[in-house]
């Protein structure tokens, strides 16, 4: 079933798919199984079994069994991210995710700059947000619970972070467990503010993953 404008326009061999929104689902040929709400949701898919709610969710996704709620979450920051079994909820979660598979962010901007690591689970805005430096995240097993827990991590892997702030500066430390607020935190004064998510425009981004293409009505 499509609803809108360019829903579901290039659709060949796929089956069981709903897209209700201005180019959602537009560019899936064989997927399956796949439901997009929402402006140019799911546009660029390829996978199969994947849920996308929210303008832009789960744009350039080929992997499959992914569920995206919320504006910007799970973009995928590359054509053609491949990472499956995701479970992303609010507005950037699980942004930039690539090749991550079995993470689960819940709230506005947790795991933003995950790409490739695996079962992590962030519940809480900014929880495991990532390295702002060079915006990419590859730590694995890590859960954190709480804002901003664990929000600077690069590497970190099998940490347990839970409350306001706990691990916030640790990038690359292992096997670590805090609980509690502010838990084995040494940042500064005043560096807890994380970035705002991206505010590009829509267009701005596509054109920077895909050449300019025309829907056709």
């Amino acid at each position: 079933m499509a609803i809108g404008s360019g829903a579901l326009t290039e659709n060949t061999s796929g089956t069981e798919n709903t897209a209700v929104g201005y180019g959602a689902l537009f560019e899936n040929t064989s997927g399956n199984n796949n439901t997009g709400i929402g402006l140019e949701a799911l546009e660029f898919n390829s996978g199969d079994d994947n849920t996308a709610v929210g303008v832009v969710a789960l744009l350039n996704n080929s992997g499959s069994s992914n569920t995206a709620t919320g504006r910007d979450a799970m973009y995928g920051v590359v054509a053609g991210s491949t990472g499956s079994n995701n479970t992303a909820t609010g507005y950037g979660a699980l942004y930039s995710y690539t090749s991550g598979s079995s993470n689960t962010a819940t709230g506005a901007s947790a795991l933003y700059y995950n790409t490739t690591g695996n079962f992590n689970t962030a519940n809480g805005n900014g929880a495991m947000f990532g390295n702002t430096e060079n915006q990419n995240s590859t730590g694995s097993n890590n859960t954190a619970t709480g804002y901003q827990a664990l929000f600077s991590y690069t590497t970190a892997s099998n940490n347990t972070a839970t409350g306001y702030n706990a691990l916030f500066s640790n990038t690359a430390g292992n096997d670590n467990t805090a609980n509690g607020y502010q838990a084995l935190n040494s940042i500064p004064p005043g560096a807890r503010t994380p970035p705002p998510v991206a505010e590009r425009s829509i267009a701005t981004r596509r054109r920077a993953i895909t050449s300019p293409r025309v829907i056709r009505r």
